[in-house]
Formats: structure tokens, sequence, C-alpha cells
């Protein structure tokens, strides 16, 4: 398989890339358009580059020096990876998130991370007690970058965290201030302050079909590094 520079494209880390995208490629070559969708993908194309007129899309392909092909392939490419993911990726979109919900499900938590035990006993204190609340305290003694937060974190997606931090906050119920406890060099205080769980919509679904091609593209950019010849290595002189 001939490569434009293979040497130089890996230098510059851009192999692997350069073979994703020569995939792609040759999958869209195989994905017809109606006559309606290239129009619209058409339309699209000069709204998303804000060209108004031929005269700017023909300065524009100057500028960017993109032949009458290249231009049809920017111009096609969303529309037909949408078409991909549809007819090959879709039925299996909803499977694909029941079984990654827990890594999706969104919460909200105050958090405050100090590293001495007494201070994070005492303030837990005062914030259970109601004598500070915990967005003062967060702002004031916070020793991370929640301080600039007043402690607020999120929404973020519970895989996203601590595993020690994660596996607290699953099982708390919102609203619910946790006793302090340690994290590697940190103690801290957190409170769980809303749980959303993911649900399966369009958008939801279109970002798995979109996961599930890339996982695709990324197995057979595998496959043609493994049949390219290595590279010789050159001492420096």
């Amino acid at each position: 398989m001939a490569l434009p520079d293979g040497s130089k494209l890996a230098r510059y880390r851009l192999l692997r890339p350069y073979l994703r995208q020569e995939v792609l490629e040759e999958v869209l070559q195989a994905v017809p358009l109606e006559g309606e969708e290239q129009a619209a993908a058409r339309r699209q194309f000069l709204v998303d580059q804000r060209l108004q007129s031929d005269e700017d899309l023909a300065e524009y392909c100057a500028r960017h020096q993109l032949s009458p092909d290249d231009l049809d392939y920017l111009i096609t490419y969303p529309v037909k990876i949408w078409k991909i993911c549809q007819d090959h990726f879709a039925p299996r979109a909803e499977s694909r998130f029941l079984a990654r919900k827990t890594h999706l499900d969104q919460m909200v938590y105050s958090l405050l991370r100090t590293e001495d035990a007494g201070l994070a006993r005492e303030l837990f204190l005062q914030v259970r007690e109601g004598e500070q609340s915990f967005s003062e305290l967060a702002a004031a003694y916070a020793e991370g970058p929640e301080r600039a937060t007043r402690g607020i974190i999120g929404p973020v997606p519970l895989s996203q965290g601590h595993p020690l931090l994660v596996d607290r906050l699953r099982s708390a119920e919102p609203g619910a201030l946790l006793e302090p406890f340690q994290i590697e060099n940190w103690w801290v205080l957190v409170r769980l302050e809303t749980y959303v769980p993911a649900s399966f919509g369009p958008d939801v679904a279109d970002a798995m079909t979109q996961e599930m091609l890339d996982e695709w593209l990324e197995e057979q950019v595998d496959r043609r590094l493994k049949d390219l010849p290595l590279l010789p290595i050159s001492a420096s002189g």
C-alpha cells in the first residue's frame, strides 16, 4: 500500500490519523446520495463555512487548494457519516446505551478538599449543624480547583472522578452530606446535590452510533498497521 512519505507521517505522528481517514474515505465512496441530499449537504456546507456566493466558494477552494473532487468530499462528508451510522450501527445503539448507562448517568455534587484531617472534620460539623454553607466554606478553605466554583462540580458523568469518590456518591441520596474520608493525600468533604440518570433519545443514539463507528475505524487501522513494513531505523550522525 503506497503512503505519502510514510516515514514523515510516522515522525509527525500522523500515520494513524492518515490510515483512519483512508479507511473512512473508502467506505464513504460506497455511500450513495440522492439529488436532494446532495443539495442539502451543499447548503449546509455554505452555512457552516459562512460562504455567501459562488465567488466565496471559489475563493475558499483556491485558499485551501481544493479540487472539485475534494470539495465534493468535504460537502458530502457529514451526511455520509450519518448514513453509515444509521445503516450499520443505529440498530445496536440502544443496547449499547443500556450496557453503558451507569457510565452515562450524571451528577452534580459539592466538593471540598483539604490535607488537614482535623479541618475537614470541623468543616463537616459546621455544614451539618447549619453554621456555614458548603459554598462559603469551599470558597474559603478548599485546596483544589473546586475553590473557584465554590465547591460545585458538574454535571459530570459518574465515570469521571476518583473511583473512591464515585463509589461513595453512587450510594448517596441527593442532599446527603457524607462524613469526611481520605483519597490519597486529601481529606474530602462531599455532598451529592443532584443525580441525573441518562435517558435514551436521539442525541444519545447519535453518540452511541458515532462511538461504534470510531471503534470500528480503530480496528481497521490496527489491521492496516500490522500489514505495513517496519520503517528502517537510521542512526543519528
